[in-house]
């Protein structure tokens, strides 16, 4: 084979690439090597980085290939063909590469409690830090000729990126309780906190990550759907109020009779409405053909620390005092009557207010003395 007298590389229009192995490889101490501006041009023999070098033009020597020289024994002077491999390798920075996760990240949401898909996608920035480590990564990858780009490069590492991308979404929106709705507010913080877990993993690699972005985290339109359902009763909730919004479930349900198997009573009792709540609003839409606003609930006050307590309550919640109505037994025909009343309901006999002693006990007609103080009645 003809020995190449210049070797270069031009680089492609698109500049996507990251390395390109040169098409010649038969060589001699002769050869003129140009390297451009961003380049970096590296010799390999036998699957072994010898040396390299940056922008310029050289002619090849044993002076300036002493490693090469030394691993294939050149000698010193005169024109000297040897066999090498030459990789260009693109030192500048890219900033615009993209990525994305194939696969959606399954999560509840914290804030709906509905399972969710989720998708991220954004841009990340490389530049070569160190080509050797870097070249040995890849070079067992190529092909003769072959140029790889920025994006064929990524591919080697969506592995750990992808999966510490779901991972810290996921993280992030359980432990701060963020929605789906939300999480666009939080796009830089996540990028930041991922550029700094992911930074270690691209140096192992000989290349520097100059910066990561998340241009969007979405999901499906169906789960989209859900949410706006529930924030829809959400704010009806809101506004009408708990009562009213509670006549409004209920007709909702009622609605739906028509088409429950179990007809209305079991429309009504699948939806958890009682047999009295149905009759009140039939008997409303009967009378005026109107939905009536439910009646206030009747409560209990406690006479001793005057909370209101539900009605039918045996003892008050706030201090536990006696709330059932204290009875007074009529002293003709013996049956129990409200304390207070004036006269019996049953038979009509007046009923005597019974004295009181200072103290507060109360005091049988005819006593001279209280029973639970002591106290002569009357001083």
């Amino acid at each position: 084979m003809a020995i190449i007298d210049v070797v270069k590389f031009d680089g492609l229009k698109n500049r996507d690439w990251i390395i390109y192995k040169h098409y010649a490889e038969d060589l001699s101490t002769s050869t003129q090597l140009i390297v451009g501006e961003g380049q970096v041009a590296v010799f390999v023999k036998g699957g072994r980085i010898c040396d390299a070098f940056g922008p310029g033009k050289f002619k090849l020597s044993t002076e300036n290939l002493p490693i090469l020289r030394s691993l294939i024994k050149m000698p010193f002077g005169g024109r000297t063909p040897f066999t090498a491999e030459i990789y260009y390798i693109n030192t500048t920075t890219k900033l615009d590469i993209n990525w994305g996760t194939s696969d959606p990240v399954a999560l509840i949401d914290p804030k709906y409690h509905i399972r969710l898909h989720i998708r991220a996608f954004g841009q990340i920035g490389l530049k070569i830090r160190d080509y050797v480590l870097f070249l040995q990564e890849l070079i067992g990858t190529m092909n003769s000729a072959d140029v790889v780009s920025y994006d064929k490069t990524l591919n080697f590492y969506k592995g750990f990126l992808i999966n510490k991308v779901k991972a810290l979404i996921a993280q992030i929106m359980i432990n701060n309780g963020i929605s789906a709705l939300e999480i666009s507010a939080k796009l830089t913080e996540i990028s930041d906190q991922l550029a700094q877990m992911l930074a270690p993993d691209f140096e192992r690699f000989g290349m520097s990550l100059v910066n990561f972005y998340i241009k969007s985290i979405n999901f499906p339109d169906e789960d989209f759907e859900r949410i706006n359902a529930i924030l829809e009763d959400r704010a009806a909730f809101d506004i009408m109020g708990d009562s009213r919004y509670a006549v409004k479930r209920s007709f909702d349900v009622y609605e739906g009779a028509a088409t429950n198997e179990n007809g209305v009573a079991g429309a009504f009792a699948a939806g958890g409405i009682g047999f009295g709540a149905m009759a009140a609003m039939n008997n409303g839409s009967a009378q005026t053909g109107t939905v009536l606003a439910a009646a206030p609930a009747v409560t209990v006050v406690c006479p001793t620390c005057s909370r209101e307590n539900p009605e039918g309550s045996k003892f008050c919640n706030g201090c536990g005092a006696n709330l059932a109505p204290k009875k007074v037994i009529c002293p003709n025909c013996q049956k129990e009557l409200e304390e207070g009343s004036s006269f019996c309901n049953h038979c009509g006999t007046k009923i005597e207010t019974p004295a009181v002693c200072e103290c507060g006990a109360p005091l049988k007609p005819g006593s001279k003395f209280c029973n639970h103080c002591g106290r002569k009645v009357g001083e």
